[in-house]
């Protein structure tokens, strides 16, 4: 007989996560624990978060560059080698500064006359920035209180566990703790949506691109994924029952034949496990069926995405913002990711290649969100494992930890810089060597401001993040609506 552990892991991986992972007669057990607390999100209204997530730790370094000469003079000189690998493309990206694509944001007073700039492949992301579309968030990463370069090399205050690992820092910058937490803030969000009834159509709230992610994982909230334009097969059952009975390629025929299997069993509590899988399967098709009609029934959208990975994702995440009446929800998360930003080597080549796909695959989604008219009701965000090293190491640099982030849509008070930027220099209060930033926001902070625009209540952010009653400022500032008490 099949591994019935590996036919929960099968059916639940074509559109429903981990969250679901355990049911009894239909419940999560997670679910029956958080019942209980109290809930008072605001979910007027339709909005929706997107988390765009840039696995390998993008250089923020490289990301946004300085522009004042004398910050640009000694960036160039900590960085000789990478900015000749520019200089040698004969045309290609640069960090030359008269290519450069100058910041004139509204608060460049701050900055004491240093300035900034993005390079050429973020040129989709400049001309947001520039129509007050987009916001930069400086120096952002997981922390647990403030801390500076003599408290982090004194260890005197507590710093989050394992920094410089990828896998550890993703988990963390998702879920506030290293790899091994279940629970992500994005579904810490969804579960307060829930609670407050903003979704009639509970399934389609916490939404991935890219796989399970704990980002998404809640209490109460079931992962669904959506892939290639639209839901994916749900093959766990019909894989069982052919194993099982020898026949079934249907699936509908697969589901009929297991209850009438179930049903002529004793009620043994691996029989009730089984009937549990069954109704996770149906209840997945369901989900399937609903979501595809919506789809095939919906005006396409004009908005041309490009053929890439991320320009796919978040095509797909547009088209199901398109369908949110269709499916009955009034707040959703999403999570979309792209690889390659580990650039320990080939960092010219590969990280300007990478930038390109972003830039281009994001402006794409805020146009065609424009067209829905739900540019004020969509927020997207970045997210990265860290940021990586000032100081070059051959042709690449090393893992970091503070690192610079975009928020895009038009409820966002854009072409503005929130936190800061530290000088492009070695041995500041923010340096905890080689150039890697200490944060000075906490990714509690910045998640804090998404929730209180999303509608969660000061109670449910302090619940949502732990670390977030260690800081005084709770709200950023770079969304519109009322801020965090």
């Amino acid at each position: 007989m099949t591994d019935r552990r590996h036919f929960l892991k099968t059916s639940l991986g074509a559109s429903l996560g981990a969250g679901a992972m355990s049911f009894i007669g239909g419940t999560s057990i997670l679910g029956a624990l958080g019942s209980a607390k109290a809930h008072a999100a605001n979910v007027e209204g339709y909005k929706a978060l997107v988390c765009v997530f840039l696995f390998g730790g993008q250089d923020c370094h490289d990301t946004i560059l300085p522009y004042d000469q004398a910050s640009y003079d000694g960036y160039a000189a900590l960085r000789t080698g990478l900015m000749s690998r520019y200089a040698a493309q004969n045309g290609g990206s640069t960090r030359a500064r008269d290519r450069l694509l100058p910041l004139n944001p509204t608060n460049a007073s701050q900055f004491s006359g240093r300035q900034f700039a993005m390079p050429e492949p973020l040129a989709p992301l400049k001309s947001l920035f520039d129509a007050g579309n987009v916001a930069i968030l400086g120096n952002v990463g997981p922390l647990i209180h403030p801390l500076n370069a003599a408290q982090f090399e004194e260890s005197v205050i507590a710093q989050p566990k394992r920094l410089f690992s990828h896998n550890d820092q993703q988990s963390t910058w998702m879920s506030s703790a290293p790899e091994g937490e279940i629970l992500g803030w994005g579904g810490k969000f969804s579960d307060a949506a829930l609670a407050a009834k903003a979704n009639q159509q509970e399934t389609f709230t916490a939404i991935s691109t890219s796989g399970n992610t704990v980002f998404l994982a809640g209490e109460n909230t079931t992962q669904y994924s959506i892939s290639a334009g639209g839901p994916p097969p749900v093959d766990g059952l019909r894989n069982y029952a052919s194993e099982l009975l020898g026949s079934a390629s249907d699936s509908e025929l697969a589901i009929s034949l297991l209850e009438k299997h179930y049903a002529s069993t004793t009620q043994s509590m691996q029989n009730l496990y089984g009937r549990d899988l069954i109704a996770i399967n149906k209840r997945a098709a369901e989900s399937n069926t609903i979501f595809s009609e919506a789809l095939e029934n919906a005006p396409t959208l004009q908005t041309v995405f490009p053929n890439t990975r991320i320009g796919q994702q978040l095509r797909d995440i547009a088209n199901t913002i398109n369908i949110k009446n269709a499916l009955g929800v009034g707040r959703q998360v999403f999570f979309a990711s792209l690889g390659g930003f580990d650039t320990h080597d080939n960092q010219v080549r590969n990280l300007s290649r990478k930038q390109n796909q972003y830039a281009q695959a994001i402006a794409a989604f805020y146009q065609a969100t424009a067209e829905m008219g739900a540019q004020n009701e969509v927020t997207l965000f970045t997210a990265s494992d860290f940021g990586r090293s000032l100081a070059e190491n051959g042709d690449g640099t090393d893992h970091g930890w503070g690192s610079h982030h975009f928020i895009v849509g038009g409820a966002v008070n854009g072409n503005k810089i929130y936190g800061d930027i530290p000088k492009y220099e070695l041995g500041h209060a923010q340096d905890a060597g080689s150039g890697r930033l200490i944060p000075q926001t906490s990714v509690e902070q910045y998640a804090a401001t998404l929730g209180k625009w999303f509608g969660l209540s000061n109670g449910e952010l302090n619940a949502a993040l732990p670390a977030l009653k260690n800081f005084t400022q709770k709200d950023l500032g770079f969304m519109n609506g009322p801020g965090i008490t």
